[in-house]
């Protein structure tokens, strides 16, 4: 698979970041030990490309003035009408050393959940992990099928490899299931059917 390709951004022109947009591509800062927050700017597509692949908290590979380089994804900025991809924090990788990343719960078996007329209530979406690169998962599955009401969930019962440590807090909730709430119309939608009925 090829990198991505990098450009480096001139700081000293205005506006550097509105001119990349205009011409197809992201801006984006790169930070790392050795590097001052270093501007960039990639294109546009194959970024989407490579996020669409890799998620919003994966690691890239990308060449930046002939070099080959890693990048932890820190944060991706959108357009909240466009959803297009409009900045990029990328924390430059070095070795072997480990990274902590926060990496995106998949809640399965909600859908069956919803189907028995109970609602999972979601605190948390993603959690907050510490691994090598090669190990960080695109995201963690977590099967709340066979929950019923009253079931709580913690960080301590997501299942993860035994080479990622879970920084957050093991006894902090994640998810629990309920009643499905009724809006104040259902509400007076049954009491009129019950007393039409009597």
């Amino acid at each position: 698979m090829s990198n991505l390709e990098m450009n480096k951004r001139n700081a000293d022109i205005p506006n550097s970041a509105k001119k990349a947009r205009k011409n197809g591509k992201v801006p984006g800062v790169l930070y790392g030990k050795k590097i001052n927050n270093l501007l960039f700017e990639v294109g546009e597509l194959e970024l989407a490309h490579e996020i669409g692949v890799n998620g919003e908290h994966g690691v890239i590979s990308f060449d930046l003035d002939g070099e080959e380089h890693k990048g932890l994804i820190k944060e991706v900025q959108r357009d909240p009408v466009t959803n297009k991809i409009i900045h990029l924090d990328l924390e430059e990788l070095k070795g072997k050393n480990k990274i902590i990343s926060s990496v995106p719960i998949h809640y399965v078996g909600e859908d069956y959940i919803n189907q028995r007329g109970i609602v999972l209530q979601k605190e948390k979406d993603s959690v907050k992990v510490e691994c090598s690169v090669e190990n960080l998962p695109k995201h963690i599955d977590f099967n709340v099928g066979s929950g019923n009401v009253g079931s709580v969930y913690k960080f301590g019962d997501l299942e993860v490899a035994s080479e990622i440590s879970i920084l957050d807090d093991l006894n902090s909730v994640i998810a629990s299931i309920s009643y499905e709430r009724k809006t104040v119309s259902d509400e007076m939608d049954e009491i009129e059917e019950s007393a039409a009925s009597e």
